[in-house]
This record gives structure tokens, C-alpha cells and sequence, in this order.
């Protein structure tokens, strides 16, 4: 990063991706990536996104911890924890390119119907369902970084309310954040860099995240779904352009 233009930038980012996962409790790293990639390296935006994505999503689930319902949510993290490695171990050999394609086009289309007609009976489902979920969601994670989005399509088709999808979707974040930030320190990706970038950001973080969920405060169960169908529609749209994350 160069100069106070650079600098400003990154904060901008920062508050925009905070406001927007504190509105809609996903979305930080698509956010925050459009612009860093093109400021600060692959590696600094890809650990800033777990770290500042753990403080986001962790003080979200702090703030809903007393409505979190740990038998709803094992079934997820279960999945989750083996997915994530999988993800890993996959990205190895397989194209990231024609990965994000993929799910790009998958994430536009459900997002484009979704918008275009009234929302559907909710899909019944048991425990088993839910941990191939979130072992799906793991796999993309490791892939992509994608902390919460396949889970955050299946809480909608379950036809939940914007409380308990926020109740599982982003404690399933928070935790494919932990497991990705293991794997990203481990590898020596959190240098004194990318600290001083995460100790600038934070003010703006927090006060973005803040604002985020006053505003969420306001939505219904309606507007809530098409917040976060929108938003799946532009995190789509971004995975099918070049050189996106």
C-alpha cells in the first residue's frame, strides 16, 4: 500500500464491507476484496478477511448468543469441520478459477429466481440434511472463502426467520474463519504488515458493524430475504469477473 490515497481506500472498503455484513450477517470478504485486491496483495487480503471477518461475524453471534440454539447449529459446524480441509486439499488441484465460475453462476441464477417470484414453501429437511450442508459450505469455504453462503441459501429455503438464519449462518462463519485463520497462520500469512493494516482498519470495523446491525434492527422478515438475495446476486456477479476472490 502507497500513500494517504491508498490508505483511505482501505478504510472505505473496510467500513462499506463491515456495514454490509452487519446488515445482512454475510458478504464482508466479497465487499472488502473489490477494492483491497487492488491496493494491498492477495495474501494480506485473504488474512484480513479471516481476521477482520472473526471480529465482524463473532461480535454478531456475541450480540445473538442468547437466542443460538447449539442443537440446530451442531449438525452445521460437524459438517463444516470436515469440509474445510477437504476445501483445502481440493484448491491444491483443482482450477480456483473454474471454481468461482461455478458458483458464481449458481449463486446469480438462485438469487435472479428468487427475486422474481414470491418466496417458497419452506423445503423440509432432518439433521442429516443439515450436516451435508454444512459440509458442502466447509468445502466452498476452503475453496473460496465463501464463509457462509450455501448455508445462508439453505436457512432461507428452510424458511426460518431472519433471526434463527442469522443464528446459524454466521456462527458457522465465525467458525470456518477460525478454521481458515489456523491454516492462513500456520503458513506464516500474518505478518507485521498485514497486522498494521488490521489495527488501522479496526475503528472503522467496528463502527461499520455497529451501524450494520441498527440498520438490521429495522428490516422484516421480507425485507431481510431480498437484502440477502441481492446481496447473493452481486457476490455471484463478482465471482464470475477476473481475478475476483
Amino acid at each position: 500500500m502507497d500513500g494517504l490515497l491508498d490508505l483511505s481506500l482501505f478504510l472505505i472498503a473496510t467500513f462499506a464491507a463491515a456495514l454490509v455484513a452487519g446488515l445482512a450477517g454475510f458478504a464482508f470478504g466479497l465487499v472488502a476484496a473489490a477494492v483491497w485486491l487492488h491496493i494491498i496483495t492477495p495474501v494480506q487480503t485473504a488474512a484480513l478477511i479471516v481476521a477482520f471477518g472473526l471480529v465482524v461475524q463473532g461480535y454478531a453471534v456475541w450480540k445473538l448468543r442468547h437466542a443460538l440454539n447449539w442443537r440446530r447449529l451442531a449438525p452445521f459446524l460437524i459438517g463444516a469441520a470436515l469440509g474445510v480441509p477437504l476445501g483445502v486439499a481440493v484448491l491444491a488441484v483443482a482450477n480456483p478459477a473454474h471454481v468461482r465460475a461455478g458458483v458464481g453462476v449458481l449463486l446469480v441464477l438462485y438469487s435472479l429466481y428468487g427475486l422474481a417470484r414470491p418466496a417458497l414453501r419452506p423445503v423440509p429437511a432432518n439433521e442429516a440434511a443439515d450436516a451435508g450442508v454444512g459440509f458442502l459450505n466447509g468445502i466452498l469455504g476452503g475453496l473460496t472463502g465463501l464463509a457462509g453462503v450455501l448455508v445462508t441459501i439453505w436457512c432461507g429455503l428452510r424458511g426460518w426467520s431472519k433471526d434463527e438464519q442469522r443464528t446459524v449462518f454466521q456462527p458457522v462463519g465465525v467458525a470456518i474463519f477460525a478454521m481458515t485463520g489456523l491454516w492462513l497462520g500456520a503458513g506464516g500469512s500474518f505478518e507485521a504488515g498485514t497486522v498494521r493494516l488490521f489495527l488501522l482498519g479496526l475503528p472503522v470495523l467496528l463502527l461499520g458493524t455497529w451501524l450494520g446491525l441498527k440498520l438490521y434492527g429495522r428490516l422484516d422478515d421480507a425485507g431481510f430475504r431480498k437484502v440477502v438475495l441481492v446481496l447473493l446476486l452481486i457476490s455471484g456477479a463478482a465471482l464470475l469477473l477476473p481475478g475476483r476472490p
